[in-house]
């Protein structure tokens, strides 16, 4: 056994924290995107009973994206509400490519519609319209996704702020501590506690549909994998046997889980279990560690991480009967904790530069190059957004855990600091 390599799996399962979380987090973006799109989100008229600004929010998620510059309020001249005011030549001195106007309306004492537009400063043109209707307690989520329409259409990419976030929050110390299972909006906002325990709780992964969570608990105080329905919190154990249960992975068709199983001699490899009949697959078997396993996207292999050849590094395997597995990373002696993007055409994983644990792709379709995207001292649990423009993970920063996020190219970086404490293992939702 690798004893780096097996020290690292352990200090990211218990996340190194020492502290808690707040309901929300401070979003700093640490570095943008050169030719960011300038945008005017003009405040939306309303009725002024809403305790959301749905135009800030708007705002707010098209600036996280790193591709869009919107303007200060305060340095707007006018604020019209809808096309036919819009005086064009002015918003153009301003420096503005697309203008967005809207107004939300009250219909009844707890319902709001809410109308936008979007146009081309440059033409004119009115390149998008819509309405949408919401009570005060989806009023954030609206406002979403009116910005995941405005991002795809300029961008062409489909928007990811509707969706969601799950995470790890630890409070205390020990031997008085505590870790929350925390499902929030994509911007950390409207969080939930999915799970409560004074043990360990880890590897959160989210099911194809979003409805579900696996996830490890050492609630027993042995590690066992967890299914729970959002919905409803029900939940049933998946895999509790004597040794290590960890790193659930979600097939694509929702119907079994990769995961990792101990032998009885402590050796660690990669299993696929059937959830309807718990019909269990050895997929690995080799005297060194394979952990980490994740699905490729037809569902026909499994990506996993193995010190087999003298230190981690990461393996694709298919699953027929008899197939070997690939080596890929070979920059380093240490890779792990792969992340597959959306269509495949990347893959997200932990490397060792300089001494620090940082986030690094690889193009999978060309030449299999690999970029190293962040610059921290301990980056790790890399996971996609379900549109592949942005990647989070967890990070250190002055001595907490802190989530982050960096597109797949390194251009746009940025730091979601919780206001008290730790948090860590972020796990993006699909759509």
């Amino acid at each position: 056994m690798n004893k780096v390599f097996a020290v690292l799996v352990l200090m990211v399962c218990l996340g190194l924290a020492q502290r808690s979380n707040s309901n929300e987090f401070v979003v700093e973006v640490t570095r943008g995107q050169d030719n960011a799109v300038p945008i005017a989100i003009v405040p939306f008229a309303d009725p002024g009973v809403a305790d959301v600004d749905v135009a800030q929010v708007v705002s707010n998620d098209l600036a996280r994206s790193g591709r869009f510059k919107p303007m200060d309020r305060k340095d707007m001249v006018e604020q019209p509400h809808t096309g036919a005011t819009i005086s064009y030549d002015d918003w153009r001195r301003l420096g503005n490519d697309y203008v967005v106007v809207g107004l939300m309306t009250a219909q009844g004492s707890d319902r709001y519609n809410i109308s936008f537009e979007l146009y081309n400063v440059l033409n004119h043109q009115r390149l998008l319209g819509f309405q949408i209707s919401a009570n005060r307690p989806g009023l954030r989520l609206a406002s979403h996704q009116i910005a995941d329409m405005i991002f795809d259409k300029i961008t062409g990419i489909r928007g990811a702020f509707a969706t969601r976030i799950a995470y790890v929050s630890v409070s205390g110390s020990l031997p008085n501590r505590s870790y929350r299972l925390i499902v929030a909006d994509a911007d950390g906002e409207n969080p939930h506690v999915v799970m409560q325990s004074n043990e360990p709780l880890m590897s959160p992964a989210w099911s194809p549909d979003g409805q579900n969570l696996a996830y490890v608990s050492f609630e027993h105080r042995l590690p066992t994998v967890y299914v729970q329905v959002l919905k409803t919190g029900e939940r049933h154990v998946v895999s509790a046997k004597a040794g290590v249960n960890q790193a659930p992975a979600w097939s694509p068709d929702g119907k079994k889980l990769a995961l990792t199983l101990s032998t009885r001699d402590g050796n660690l490899d990669v299993y696929v279990i059937d959830l309807a009949t718990d019909g269990l697959t050895r997929i690995t078997d080799d005297p060194a560690i394979d952990t980490e396993p994740q699905w490729s996207k037809d569902g026909l292999s499994l990506y996993f991480t193995s010190d087999r050849a003298g230190g981690p590094q990461i393996y694709k395997v298919g699953l027929q009967p008899g197939d070997r597995p690939r080596r890929l990373t070979f920059q380093g002696n240490y890779n792990a904790r792969p992340r597959i993007s959306p269509d495949e055409s990347q893959m997200a994983f932990v490397t060792q530069e300089e001494g620090a644990y940082r986030i690094a792709v690889m193009d999978l379709k060309g030449r299999g190059d690999v970029q190293v995207l962040t610059k921290g001292q301990f980056d790790v649990s890399p996971s996609y957004a379900p549109n592949g423009a942005m990647i989070i993970y967890a990070s250190r920063d002055r001595g907490r855990g802190v989530l982050a996020l960096v597109t797949p190219d390194g251009r746009v970086q940025e730091r979601l600091a919780s206001n008290e404490g730790e948090v860590q293992e972020p796990a993006w939702s699909p759509f």
